[in-house]
């Protein structure tokens, strides 16, 4: 159950596999290359994984900042980021550059090299504290392990921003302009009596269609200073909604004529999942 015990079977894995493949004739056999690979891959998963597990317990409060995840593509968060940026690190230093311009891969081998090197002395000095005192950690550990979450971080950032475009500071504000939107949404149509308290708590599924759509009604005639507001050019609104400005116009002139009660029986109508 100790970490620094599961560390030091999960080093042991990782060094098995490469060795494997170090003396494996790739063009000789070629799908046991595919399945070596593929299996060093979910190896150094399971050993960063744990080595988190480590960083946590060990320097908690010392751990590098991660803000700037908010900036990141939400696709780019739901895999395994972490194992990606390690495969990356030694791509580059083998001088592979992946979907890169080589300019740009040039210029962040120096942090893949530090990474890289941070990572084996991190492996190292975890590999003697668990053979020797297993049940702690040594300030010279919290020391490298300080290091390699902060190199990591930085690489991550670097690395991140010169594939995709990172999310800009005004952006990020506009997104949590449509969180409190949405908020506001499902609270005044809880007064209202469009949804209950158990739909919301229980996750309803049908709330996934309502509260967007009567997010439109609300940030078009009720907020109208919010993410919706039609008084700004398409390209200072959220990227989620600026490519439907002009029929953000139109719903705009239609519930405008509308009176109280037939706004009321739209609204209502807009909470059901045709």
């Amino acid at each position: 159950p100790r970490l620094l015990s599961q560390f030091f079977f999960a080093d042991e894995r990782v060094t098995q596999v490469v060795a494997e493949i170090n003396g494996l004739d790739a063009e000789l056999d070629p799908q046991q290359y595919l399945i070596l690979l593929n299996q060093l891959h979910l190896s150094q998963a399971h050993l960063l994984a744990v080595l988190e597990q480590i960083m946590e317990e060990c320097i908690p409060t010392q751990r590098h900042s991660r803000d700037y995840l908010v900036k990141f593509p939400e696709e780019l968060l739901v895999g395994n980021l972490g194992n990606h940026m390690l495969f990356a690190a030694e791509c580059l230093l083998a001088g592979t550059f992946l979907e890169m311009e080589e300019a740009d891969g040039a210029q962040l081998r120096p942090q893949a090299r530090k990474l890289l090197c941070s990572l084996d002395l991190v492996r190292t000095v975890l590999r003697e504290q668990s053979l020797n005192q297993p049940s702690s950690y040594t300030e010279p550990v919290r020391a490298v392990l300080v290091q390699f979450d902060r190199l990591f971080a930085e690489f991550e950032l670097s690395y991140v921003s010169s594939m995709v475009v990172v999310k800009s500071p005004e952006e990020i504000y506009r997104q949590q302009e449509i969180i409190v939107l949405f908020c506001e949404t499902a609270g005044r149509a809880l007064r209202l009596g469009y949804v209950t308290q158990e739909m919301i708590d229980g996750y309803e599924p049908l709330l996934m269609f309502t509260i967007p759509r009567l997010a439109i009604i609300s940030g078009l005639l009720i907020y109208p200073e919010g993410p919706l507001s039609l008084e700004r050019s398409p390209e200072q609104m959220s990227r989620v909604f600026s490519p439907f400005y002009n029929l953000l116009k139109k719903i705009r002139d239609l519930l405008r004529v509308l009176s109280a009660k037939e706004l009321c029986l739209l609204e209502r109508s807009l909470c059901t999942a045709e």
